[in-house]
């Protein structure tokens, strides 16, 4: 197996369920004693807010390639960057290195054309909703991409913020997620993208009637795929 880099911290909860996810996929593919060969470099997610608050993409651009060009280094063969809003650094980091970065909305595609599915509902921070950077690659794989209204847009930035980034697992915000998907999927979704890394935590299968993309998981077996 050949090193995964991450660039991880953003938050530390979803990176924990990245390190997790590999390790069980080298697991199952070479034997119970095996984990998986992973480089990371972990920034800080205070720091990292608070420049996406302030609206600093070009502070944050840097912030990544730098976190990209140091994993190049120590010998990873492609990087992950575990969060879906930071893929709005993805330029950036391309132009600053020459191994692959395995885009996260690029591999969700792929399994949502697997399972002949139209149009699903992307939940995620507010910038995952709104920016067009995660939407754009959707509809092009002819995905037809449904967001909440502004009001549960805000309330699914919140739980994020909030709550699931420190860990927090909240009954009422389980609740009012499920909610906003059944109100969707009555207007025709087919599935949803849990488009926050740490949504996963809080959301389940057994939670909705459609089928959810779990974009932490599905983002890191691409990588696995390409590293075996």
């Amino acid at each position: 197996m050949k090193a995964i880099g991450l660039i991880g911290g953003i938050t530390p909860e979803s990176t924990i369920m990245y390190y997790r996810v590999l390790n069980q996929l080298a697991s199952r593919k070479y034997g119970s004693k095996h984990s998986a060969k992973v480089i990371m470099n972990s920034v800080d997610f205070g720091e990292i807010s608070r420049l996406q608050h302030e609206g600093r993409w070009d502070l944050l651009d840097d912030i990544m390639a730098n976190a990209a060009i140091s994993l190049e280094k120590a010998g990873a063969s492609c990087i992950l960057i575990c969060a879906n809003t930071m893929h709005l650094t993805i330029k950036a980091i391309r132009k600053k290195v020459t191994i692959p970065v395995i885009h996260i909305a690029e591999a969700t595609s792929e399994k949502i054309k697997e399972k002949r599915l139209t149009k699903v509902i992307l939940l995620g921070t507010k910038y995952t909703m709104e920016k067009r950077f995660y939407i754009d690659i959707l509809e092009s794989h002819g995905i037809d991409v449904v967001v909440p209204n502004k009001e549960d847009r805000e309330i699914i930035h919140t739980v994020i913020y909030d709550e699931l980034s420190r860990g927090i697992l909240n009954d009422d915000s389980r609740s009012n997620y499920v909610n906003i998907i059944s109100k969707l999927v009555a207007k025709g979704a087919e599935g949803v993208i849990l488009g926050c890394t740490e949504i996963p935590l809080l959301i389940k299968e057994d939670d909705v009637t459609v089928p959810i993309f779990d974009t932490t998981t599905i983002h890191a077996t691409k990588a696995f795929q390409l590293s075996i």
